[in-house]
């Protein structure tokens, strides 16, 4: 099943209202997603809005005192307060956003524009959007409400999650030198530490999730450890970021062997996690060759000018 497809059966679950009737027993309405067009003005006011009301301990982080623990904390604006504000301090980063990644038939392409604040670079390098991270991380409303968080490392391959989250992530360097606490456990003493705030259409969109209502704009801190360079989720030879093919930085909208899957009534699987992309029963692995260098040939037997991994012919 496409991608779209699923979005559009995810959106009838959660957006579905049930009202009975005496007569004619239960009855399904349908609530089709807003238009992007209509949904983008309303969060980008909703995100200035929250930016030029708060504000961050950035100060702690510029001069930090010997017990400082760099985490960022997210306070409002009082009065004439002589500190920055989010907005001043923020980098913004725009995203295309299609219509069809949530099942709407308008055949929109409306751009959304997300913020990020590096408050520590890391020493490191990274990640891109396609790789394994190793993170801690707090995600919130515009109005404070915690809806997840981790307070220790976890690994986190990012196609899985949502695209602010992701492309927020990859704009931070990740950290070189782990330090042993007393209690036994680790951190990194220059690990990437950043801000997000980005519109619902870089998250849920229409979907309820938790605490998480509609169209929510959604903030997170987050501290970036380390990473797996170019890494191989479905271990195909070829690294995850290299299976965006269409390069627009989402790796779930390219799947070479759709029409087979649909054909087979087979999940859809995308490339980063499909072992055989072309579904010719050959794994891919075996249709590439991995030079001495590290780098990668991609061979065309037929010379149709498609690679025999992307070939079933």
């Amino acid at each position: 099943m496409h991608k779209s497809k699923i979005l559009l059966l995810l959106t009838v679950v959660f957006l579905a209202v049930y009202s009975c009737k005496k007569d004619n027993g239960s009855e399904v309405v349908i609530i089709p997603p807003e238009p992007l067009s209509d949904v983008v003005g309303v969060n980008a006011e909703q995100i200035e809005v929250f930016l030029k009301t708060h504000t961050y301990n950035y100060e702690e982080f510029t001069s930090p005192e010997s017990d400082f623990d760099f985490e960022i904390k997210i306070d409002t604006l009082i009065g004439s307060s002589s500190k920055k504000s989010l907005f001043e301090l923020a980098t913004p980063r725009t995203l295309s956003v299609s219509s069809d990644y949530f099942g709407i038939d308008s055949e929109e392409v409306v751009d959304f524009t997300y913020y990020y604040i590096i408050a520590r670079e890391g020493a490191g390098t990274s990640p891109t959007v396609a790789d394994s991270t190793l993170v801690k991380y707090k995600g919130q409303l515009l109005d404070g409400r915690v809806f997840d968080q981790s307070s220790n490392y976890l690994w986190q391959y990012l196609p899985f999650t949502i695209r602010g989250y992701y492309d927020g992530v990859s704009q931070l360097k990740s950290g070189t030198t782990i330090v042993q606490n007393p209690d036994g456990t680790s951190r990194y003493s220059d690990s990437g530490i950043g801000l997000f705030v980005f519109p619902s259409a870089l998250a849920y969109y229409s979907q309820a999730k938790g605490i998480i209502e509609q169209y929510d704009n959604l903030i997170f801190t987050l501290e970036l450890g380390n990473f797996v360079p170019d890494t191989d989720y479905d271990n195909d030879g070829i690294p995850s970021i290299l299976e965006d093919l269409n390069g627009d930085g989402i790796l779930t909208n390219d799947n070479t062997d759709e029409a087979e899957e649909v054909r087979s009534y087979t999940p859809y699987t995308a490339n980063h996690i499909d072992a055989d992309d072309d579904n010719d029963g050959i794994p891919t692995k075996f249709e590439i060759t991995i030079n001495e260098d590290g780098t990668i040939s991609f061979p065309d037997s037929d010379g149709d000018g498609i690679p025999d991994y992307l070939d079933k012919d």
